[in-house]
């Protein structure tokens, strides 16, 4: 159980899965970039916060709801829990884009699940993601992997946090929709994996240097 001084945002989780080093960034380094991709899913967050609960037959829709967990070492806020008919919740989370191939969408909507489960003593079986361009929910079922890498996700967060060390750039297909693509230059460092080699490649091309003196 952690304490209440040492909870991360529920948006960690997706951090690490994205991105290690970009979790690092924001979470131990407090940088944060924005571009069109973060500034869409803030807005659309921000709307949804923004709602009043709203009731009709057989649900009650609730919207920003303050949760958190002292098992996983998180808190946050939801999009939007349906209270439904015999005492089932429904959490829905909204998400600009499209499905994702990595499974970091079902592991925040799970992290959401597990504190409502802790904080309202009750068995969340399922949630919903709702995509912007698709316009549509997707069924999230949250069976036992899911609540596994969720939990793993959880302490790793922790993990690098309390090492404090910001992990080193590896680039991939995702760096080119990552705000920090800029600053964090994975493609110049991914060349040069081993730090002695990269010293070694510059120093031969300092003026002087035997291979200039060729």
């Amino acid at each position: 159980m952690y304490d209440e001084d040492d909870l991360v945002p529920l948006s960690a989780l997706q951090h690490v899965l994205f991105c290690e080093r970009q979790c690092a960034l924001i979470h131990v380094e407090q940088a944060w970039k924005e571009n069109q991709y973060t500034a869409e899913g803030r807005i659309m967050h921000e709307r949804a916060h923004s709602k009043r609960a709203e009731s009709r037959p057989g649900v009650r829709t609730e919207f920003g709801m303050p949760i958190r967990s002292m098992e996983l070492g998180v808190s946050g806020m939801t999009d939007i829990v349906e209270f439904r008919e015999n005492g089932v919740l429904y959490p829905v989370e909204y998400k600009r884009g499209r499905r994702k191939a990595k499974m970091m969408d079902e592991v925040q909507l799970c992290a959401q699940a597990l504190c409502l489960e802790e904080m309202l003593e009750v068995s969340i079986p399922e949630g919903a993601l709702f995509y912007g361009k698709e316009r549509r929910r997707k069924a999230v079922h949250f069976d036992d992997e899911l609540r596994a890498l969720t939990k793993e996700s959880a302490l790793r967060v922790h993990q690098i946090i309390t090492l404090g060390i910001t992990p080193a750039p590896v680039y991939t297909s995702l760096c080119k929709r990552c705000s920090f693509l800029e600053s964090c230059m994975p493609q110049l460092f991914s060349k040069y994996q081993d730090i002695n080699e990269y010293v070694s490649r510059m120093a031969e091309t300092e003026p002087g240097s035997e291979k200039e003196d060729q």
